[in-house]
């Protein structure tokens, strides 16, 4: 058997492991429904107890956290100030108020519904969405998270990543759900994010959810990097057969649009 790769192990350890179990700690709280005994955080977060509870208590003190005493367990959860955080970046990055023409403009052109999606980590994060018209309107909202590799959103951006930025989100691909769901390898997700850069948009056909179909293209900033992705979603229908192209056009002309703006330094 050969031996393990010692160095490879290494380089997928974090450089700070306290931190990374303080946001791993911070993450589970927000992704949690309810509140968490100190048990189950860090079960859930696969966090030794003792360790767990001085992370609860120090993001208690920094304001992040807080907790209910009911009898003798004590029941965490966070606090608004993340959004407080979240708030200040979107002041500073504000992509929602500047795409909100370009998403208009594609929910105008296609009647489906319109969202801009940035990467960070392995996670797309919707950061605006102006939605179709109708009454059936997708579960899709602002601040919305999915795994990069199941959406057109995320697949449009890690298409054009460096292989530094790219290698390490191919370790951590999540399977899909719905119906046209296939086996997630590296080298079959490479294969698509290659077809992805090639053809300029990238395709979503019910791999997420069954039903639901999506079309993304990058938009790249003045430096000519990837900033993020600007797609429609809806009906399956829409991204096959003749409705497709009209799709496709419509959103690659909106990213190339966009593109033209941050690359004319109209940011906020």
């Amino acid at each position: 058997m050969p031996a393990p790769d010692r160095a490879a192990e290494a380089d997928e350890r974090p450089p700070s492991p306290a931190v990374d179990r303080a946001l791993t700690i911070l993450e589970t709280l927000v992704a949690a429904d309810a509140p968490m005994t100190l048990t189950a955080l860090a079960h859930a977060a696969d966090v030794p107890l003792a360790t767990c509870a001085s992370i609860a208590q120090t993001l208690e003190i920094r304001g992040y956290a807080s907790r209910t005493v009911v009898g003798r367990s004590h029941f965490w959860r966070p606090t608004l100030k993340l959004s407080g955080l979240a708030a200040q970046l979107d002041r500073k990055i504000d992509l929602s108020s500047l795409t909100q023409p370009f998403l208009r403009t594609l929910v105008d052109l296609t009647g489906m519904a319109a969202h801009v999606g940035v990467l960070e980590g392995t996670l797309v994060i919707y950061v605006a969405k102006v939605g179709a018209p109708g009454m059936v309107q997708f579960n899709t909202y602002p601040g919305k998270t999915a795994p990069f590799n199941l959406t057109a959103l995320g697949r449009a951006v890690a298409a054009h990543l460096p292989e530094a930025a790219l290698a390490p989100l191919l370790k951590r691909l999540i399977p899909g759900t719905g119906p046209n769901a296939v086996p997630v390898t590296p080298a079959r997700m490479r294969a698509m994010l290659a077809e992805v850069r090639e053809r300029g948009y990238a395709v979503e056909d019910e791999e997420e959810d069954a039903g639901i179909g999506c079309i993304a293209a990058p938009f790249f900033d003045a430096q000519g990097e990837v900033a993020g992705s600007i797609g429609v979603t809806g009906w399956v229908e829409r991204v096959r057969g003749a409705s497709l192209t009209e799709v496709v056009n419509a959103v690659t002309t909106q990213s190339a649009l966009l593109s033209r703006e941050l690359a004319a330094g109209r940011t906020p």
